[in-house]
């Protein structure tokens, strides 16, 4: 079969891309997502939702994540990226709304008091909970209201796939009060304008309801950012070319059909107007509340005789408010249209958007006789479907091909992925393209209508592409392409296998409708190529294929040499040093063309495409599947199934002890659940150091570590501490509190104020200069507002800078300090922050000590120019540990490591507790002699100021000295003396060792414990080198600054 009878007509630009571009980086102002092909319009409406200079706080209910809204805001939150809103994890249940109205209502909350804009993500399911709460609402203004934004997106059925149907709102769209302006809006460009609106707007609540079952997700469209001018919602819609109902169609319709905005009225448009119907009108409604009675007379014609009224309610007995608002509205007139009601039930919109029939069917039966047939996608476009699997290596094809179509200036390129989790184990991803000529007379129906994927299909693809063989054996997908078009299959199937691999229906449809087939080996050609598997095989693979599918499209026009200069514009000569004609020859030679006579068709039963999953990627390389961060794709389908399950998602695991998700849910870490079993004090009983040694049992919690990592202590305040100070504010320790869950997700959770004060929030820590002006706003008293406010600001840096650093007041001291400033407990947890883990050097090797971790502590503590005690929060803690305690912890990563050859000299510097690490580097070097395995020389400086009371691990580190592991001790005691001698002076004792190990042998040094001693040890490496090695100073700091790029001089300093 010749390559060329696949050929379109359409034009193509001459240059691709490798690899689909990331979102954009909103952290960078040059990236705001407007004029970008490659960005989502559901991510310019996160944007603009999301910015401070729109909203307060965003209030992201699990709903909205749930379909893949509001996982970039959170992104951008927690990354803290400048401008985004803080952002609140809300669970969806009756009363959602309760919370909202109370933020905002005056006296009971901070929000109202100080003006806020509240921003709300949820769905249509989501918005009915919420509905009855919104007759609460207080009057909006500039500075305080609420604005909800609603993907339309609803998991249905048994099979949970989503749809974008309005019917849970049928029952709830007259609870909405007149003070609640609710848009509607269906194309990319107008979904984001009416974002805008929503925050502009500024007497009146607004909720916006977006199709996100498929334009907002559309990649293709360079979305230009609102202006729009104007506070009210007439002179808003006006500035930005909007009306309250928008009217598509015969000028002199006899029949006109009411929609509310979204995919079946876009659906609807999209007919009319590409088809050229006559006799018939779309009447869109943009704006539902406030109903605009005399807006819609002046938009239908004067010679409509029959309006249809299409209500999406939940089942057909229940009578939707569209048809009341419209048949109320045109009952006096001069005119009286009938006005006849179709209810619209959830099957029914599946089918109408995702079945290539039934939508014309019911348009067809509405419209006047002598009407010319309707079509949903022009002649001239044309349609591309893909099918793979989520991160596999050809994952990235489909925004390969639209970055290769968006290059040309002659054509518009649309796309939008979908996923089926439920089928397949790792899921499946549908890919759908429409290619079509630049033209402003015609309107892009939503893809779903322009490339169903419904079981019963005819096919609409021009050229179907399958990019994992396996799908063929278990999926009915040959289904989707058209009559006599083109199938690209990546396979390493021979034509032979092939033909024994594609019985059944897929060889039945191939024949039937006289698909042409090519099969091409992505993998084996990059192989042969570039390798093993790797980087550089993952992009020959995807070139190749693009290469592939570039040549099908071209057809007839397509010969090697056409193909280099259509694709390889874009590209270097070279591609990881291989030519890039040498790709292009193999891409040509590779592909092959399937005999349909060889065929054998049978019976066989293969499962459909189902849409119930939608993707985010962010910045991090994370996919977000349907709000949950999956492990893998193979968690997708039990998410869906069990939604609530998995609220703190554990990724899949082949560990013996996974991650408990109850156990500190609100830390990002790895945490571990670990028991005291020694809290030994080191010093002396009347020395005025405390420094003990810890030993933590972890066996059964799947703990393990690595040489010189540290453990990461979550500690608490101390109990009667929190008591105190609860019995001065005035609450109950008992009472139940609702806060924000600190860390990645921040969900709220509930505590009792005991708990939120002990375990969690950081009362005892330092307050920064923020909180002082934070804390003005609710002061009663004039004298602590303005102090507050003084410290708080520039002028008051020097106050600020005595009371942090000399006095080092505390969260809790600030409170007292100024005790007319007592905001409500919540508010007061959200305003203090939380306390953060605490890290210290682990002082053991598991190798020798196993299911075991020790800890070398010093406790803090220091009195105050008045003379108050002060203690580090987390010492304190760790010194008051029972044995048998559970201590909750997790692993940090370190630079101090061991080098991979033990043979290599070793120079170790430990001030106090710095002696940690070295312990467990000794522990392990001593190992390794005892299995016979040979170690280098070993140099120990220890340093601190009393032998007898400070020689930490000093029995431990004579034997090593005895046993010959460390090889020379430079011990400096500084005040056993008259004078004072430290470990530099003990460094200089060895100054021409020291320069050999380092320069001449491959040795590491190490510093760790104090700051203060690094340019004394610095100075005195440097003049070893000068000394010994004959390098000018300058070159032995650069030789120094050298051997830290090759991790051999090593500093954990504090």
């Amino acid at each position: 079969m010749p390559l060329g009878t696949s050929g379109w007509s359409t034009p193509l630009s001459s240059s691709a891309t490798l690899s689909s571009p990331p979102s954009p980086r909103l952290d960078k102002p040059e990236a705001a997502p407007f004029d970008n092909p490659r960005v989502q319009a559901s991510q310019a409406i996160e944007y603009i939702a999301s910015r401070t200079s729109a909203s307060s706080s965003v209030y992201v209910y699990d709903v909205a994540e749930q379909v893949g809204f509001g996982t970039l805001t959170k992104e951008w939150a927690n990354g803290q990226v400048s401008g985004t809103a803080p952002v609140v994890d809300l669970q969806t249940r009756a009363g959602a709304g309760l919370s909202l109205i109370g933020r905002l209502s005056q006296g009971t909350s901070h929000e109202a008091g100080r003006g806020a804009v509240l921003t709300a993500y949820t769905t249509p399911s989501g918005l009915a909970l919420m509905a009855p709460a919104f007759g609460h609402l207080p009057q909006a203004n500039a500075t305080s209201k609420l604005v909800v934004q609603v993907p339309t997106v609803t998991a249905i059925g048994e099979t949970l796939t989503l749809s974008p149907t309005l019917s849970p709102l049928a029952s709830v769209w007259s609870l909405f009060p007149d003070n609640v302006t609710v848009l509607l809006s269906s194309t990319p460009q107008q979904a984001v304008d009416f974002a805008k609106i929503a925050y502009t707007v500024t007497d009146s609540h607004v909720v916006h309801l977006f199709d996100h079952f498929s334009s907002s997700r559309e990649f293709g469209h360079a979305i230009r950012e609102p202006k729009v001018d104007g506070v009210t919602l007439a002179e808003s819609l006006k500035s930005t070319g909007y009306s309250y109902f928008q009217y598509t169609g015969d000028a002199e319709a006899q029949t006109v059909l009411v929609f509310l905005n979204g995919p079946l009225a876009l659906a609807a448009q999209a007919i009319v107007k590409n088809s050229g119907l006559t006799g018939v009108g779309i009447l869109t409604v943009n704006v539902l509340r406030p109903w605009d009675e005399a807006a819609l007379k002046a938009v239908i014609p004067a010679t409509v005789k029959v309006v249809h009224v299409v209500d999406e309610v939940p089942n057909a007995l229940t009578q939707g408010s569209l048809y009341v608002d419209v048949f109320s509205s045109l009952l006096a007139g001069p005119s009286k249209p009938t006005v006849q009601g179709h209810r619209v039930v959830p099957s029914q919109t599946q089918d109408y958007l995702n079945g290539e029939k039934a939508l014309l069917s019911f348009m067809s039966g509405i419209a006047p006789a002598g009407s010319p047939a309707a079509s949903v996608l022009p002649k001239d476009n044309r349609a591309i479907l893909l099918f793979g699997t989520p991160q596999s290596t050809l994952a990235s094809i489909p925004r390969v091909i639209e970055d290769f179509f968006l290059t040309s200036s002659k054509i518009t390129s649309r796309l939008l992925t979908d996923y089926d989790a439920f089928s397949k184990q790792g899921g499946i991803f549908a890919s759908r393209i429409v290619v079509s000529p630049k033209s402003d007379g015609v309107l892009p129906a939503p893809i779903p209508v322009a490339i169903p994927l419904d079981h019963s299909s005819g096919g609409q693809s021009d050229l179907l592409a399958i990019l994992d063989q396996g799908l063929l054996k278990t999926h009915s997908l040959l289904k989707h392409a058209k009559p006599h078009s083109t199938v690209l299959l990546n396979s390493t199937w021979t034509a032979e296998e092939f033909v024994s691999n594609a019985a059944g229906e897929v060889a039945a449809t191939i024949k039937e409708r006289d698909l042409r087939v090519f099969t091409i080996d992505a993998k084996a050609i990059a192989n042969g190529l570039a390798g093993a598997s790797g980087p550089e095989n993952d992009a020959v693979q995807n070139l190749v294929l693009h290469l592939a599918f570039v040549r099908l499209y071209l057809g007839a026009k397509a010969n090697e040499s056409t193909l280099l200069r259509v694709v390889g514009s874009g590209l270097e000569d070279t591609i990881f040093g291989i030519a890039l004609t040498k790709i292009n020859a193999q891409a040509w030679g590779g592909l092959h063309a399937i005999p349909a006579s060889e065929l054998v068709e049978s019976k066989a039963v293969l499962k459909d495409f189902d849409v119930n999953a939608i993707a985010v990627d962010v910045d991090n390389g994370e996919t977000v599947v349907n709000g949950a961060r999956l492990g893998s794709w193979h968690d997708a389908a039990r998410h869906l199934l069990f939604p609530s399950v998995y609220s703190q998602p554990t990724p899949e695991s082949d560990e013996q002890y996974p991650q408990n998700p109850a156990l500190r849910p609100e830390v990002p870490d790895r945490t571990f659940l670990v028991t005291c079993t020694v809290n030994k004090r080191l010093t002396p009983l009347d020395y005025d150091r405390n420094v003990f040694h810890l030993e933590f049992d972890t066996s059964g919690t799947g703990l393990k570590y690595n040489i010189g990592e540290a453990l990461g202590v979550h500690g608490w305040n101390d109990e009667q501490e929190v008591l105190d100070f609860i019995e001065w504010y005035g609450v109950s320790a008992d009472r139940l509190i609702t806060i924000p869950v600190p860390g990645e997700d921040t969900k709220l959770h509930t505590r009792t104020v005991l708990q939120a004060l002990q375990q969690q929030v950081d009362l005892f820590g330092k307050p920064p200069k923020s909180f002082y002006t934070d804390l003005a706003e609710y002061a009663a008293k004039d004298v602590d507002k303005y102090a507050l406010r003084f410290i708080g600001s520039a002028e008051g840096s020097s106050t600020f800078k005595k009371l942090s650093e000399k006095d080092t007041v505390t969260f809790a001291d600030v409170l007292r300090l100024y005790p007319s400033a007592r905001p409500g407990i919540e508010r007061l947890c959200e305003l203090v922050g939380d306390i953060k883990p605490r890290h210290y050097s682990i002082a053991s090797a598991q190798a020798v000590v196993g299911d075991r971790v020790d800890l070398l502590v010093v406790t803090v503590d220091w009195l105050t120019p008045t003379g108050s005690p002060r203690y580090g929060q987390c010492t304190r803690y760790l010194a008051g540990l029972k044995i048998g305690q559970k201590v909750t912890v997790s692993i940090k990563p370190s630079v101090m490591k061991l080098p991979p050859n033990p043979k290599q000299p070793l120079i170790m510097a430990g001030l106090g507790t710095g002696a940690a690490p070295f312990r467990a580097f000794l522990q392990y070097l001593a190992w390794l002699a005892e299995k016979g395995e040979k170690v280098g020389p070993v140099y120990y400086y220890f340093g601190s100021r009393y032998q007898a009371a400070e020689y930490l691990y000093g029995e431990e580190i004579e034997a090593w000295i005895l046993d010959g592991i460390v090889t020379r001790a430079g011990l400096a005691f500084s005040r056993d003396g008259r004078k004072k001698v430290y470990i530099q002076h003990k460094m200089l004792e060895d100054s021409e060792a020291l320069a050999k190990m380092l320069y001449d042998d491959e040795g590491v040094f190490y510093l760790c414990g104090p700051t203060w001693p690094v340019p004394d040890v610095y100075e005195a490496l440097v003049n070893a080198l000068v000394k010994y090695k004959g390098v000018e100073a300058t070159a032995a700091g650069e030789f120094l600054e050298g051997l830290k790029e090759e991790e051999r001089y090593v500093l954990e300093v504090y």
